[in-house]
C-alpha cells in the first residue's frame, strides 16, 4: 500500500470531524470517499495534502510521513473578468476553468492525486470525458488517488473501492458493487443509491429461520431471509428493513404469502428516460420502486406490490 491514513482525529474547537480514521490506497487505484455534506471528506484531503496542521493519528505516503503539517495559504483570487477584460481572453465558464484544471492536475500528478469533488458544475458530456482521463491517468501514471465524490455515475464508474464517511468515521469499505448491494448501516444505504428504509420492529423468536418484522407505519408484518443474530436486535428495539426500488416488485400473477405482499396505492409517476420512478402508498407506508417500463398504471390505482425477503436488508445503525 502506497497511501495509508492510520487513525486519524481532528477537531475544530470542540468538534470532532474524524474520529479514529483509517483507509489504505494502493498505486493505480481509486479509491472514493462518500459521505454526507460537513461529514470531512474534504477534511482528510486537507490533512493528506499537507494544508491542515493539529491531528492525531498518523499519515504516510510512501516513505514520508506527515505527523504535523503546516498550513500553506492560497493565493489571492484574482478577478477573471477584469483580466479578460483588459487582456482581451476570453471569459471562462465555472466548467471550463474547472477543465482547465483538472487536466493541469492530470499532467502535473506523481505518485498522489487528490480530488474533492472535481466534476461538479460539468455537463453530462463533460463528465464523460472528464472521468475517461482520469481513469486512463491513474493506470497509465500509476497514481494512488483518492477521489470525494456523491455522484453515484462516477462511483460506479472509475472507483476501485470506496469507503462510507459518517460522523467522522468509514463504516464500510468495498467496491461500490459490494456496498450498494450488501449495504451495513443505515448511512451506506441512503449515501449510495436510493433505498426504501422501513422503520420496523421484529415480532418472532431470535432462532426463526426466516423472521417476521412489523412495520411501524402501515402494521405490515415483513419476512426476511435468516439474519445473524447481532443484526437481529431485541424484539421492543426497532431495526431499519433496507430494500433497494428496483428489488420490489409490481405484482401480478400466482403469489405466496412469503412473497411479502402488501396492497398500495400510487402516489407518483416519474418519467425518467430508460426508467420510470413510481412511489406508492401502502396505509401510510412509503415504497419506492423502480421499473424499466410501466404499463397499465396510473396515479390514484390500487395494486399489490412485493418486498422479496431475500432482497431486504436488516440493519441497525
Amino acid at each position: 500500500m502506497v497511501l495509508k491514513v492510520e487513525k486519524v482525529s481532528k477537531r475544530y474547537s470542540n468538534k470532532w470531524v474524524l474520529r479514529d480514521l483509517s483507509f489504505e490506497v494502493s498505486r493505480g487505484e481509486i479509491f472514493g470517499l462518500v459521505g454526507r455534506a460537513c461529514s470531512g471528506k474534504s477534511t482528510i484531503l486537507r490533512l493528506i495534502a499537507g494544508l491542515e496542521k493539529d491531528f492525531t493519528g498518523r499519515i504516510s505516503f510512501e516513505n514520508s510521513t506527515i505527523n504535523q503539517a503546516k498550513i500553506v495559504p492560497s493565493p489571492p483570487q484574482k478577478n477573471s473578468f477584469l483580466k479578460s477584460l483588459f487582456k482581451k481572453t476570453p471569459f471562462l465558464s465555472e466548467s471550463e476553468r474547472r477543465k482547465i484544471e483538472f487536466e493541469e492536475a492530470l499532467r502535473d500528478a506523481e505518485g498522489l492525486l487528490l480530488l474533492d469533488n472535481p466534476f461538479a458544475p460539468f455537463d453530462s458530456e463533460m463528465r464523460q470525458e472528464a472521468l475517461e482521463k482520469l481513469e486512463e491517468t491513474a493506470r497509465r501514471k500509476n497514481l494512488a488517488v483518492v477521489f470525494v465524490t456523491n455522484n453515484e455515475e462516477e462511483i460506479f464508474k472509475i472507483c476501485d473501492r470506496i469507503g462510507i464517511l459518517d460522523k467522522g468515521e468509514i463504516i464500510q469499505e468495498g467496491t461500490p458493487k459490494e456496498v450498494y448491494e450488501n449495504p451495513n448501516s443505515v448511512a451506506s444505504a441512503s449515501l449510495l443509491g436510493r433505498c426504501n428504509l422501513i422503520t420496523a420492529r421484529r415480532i418472532t423468536f431470535s432462532n426463526e429461520e426466516m423472521p417476521e418484522f412489523q412495520t411501524l407505519e402501515g402494521n405490515h408484518r415483513l419476512r426476511t431471509d435468516k439474519v445473524e443474530r447481532k443484526n437481529l436486535g431485541s424484539i421492543l428495539q426497532n431495526v431499519t428493513l433496507a430494500i433497494r426500488p428496483e428489488q420490489v416488485c409490481i405484482h401480478c400473477g400466482a403469489s405466496f404469502p412469503e412473497d411479502n405482499l402488501i396492497r398500495a396505492k400510487v402516489t407518483k409517476i416519474e418519467f425518467h428516460g430508460s426508467t420510470t420512478r413510481v412511489e406508492f402508498d401502502a396505509s401510510g407506508l412509503p415504497i419506492e420502486v423502480l421499473v424499466l417500463r410501466l404499463v397499465g398504471l396510473k396515479v390514484g390505482d390500487e395494486c399489490v406490490i412485493g418486498l422479496p425477503p431475500d432482497r431486504i436488508k436488516v440493519l441497525r445503525y
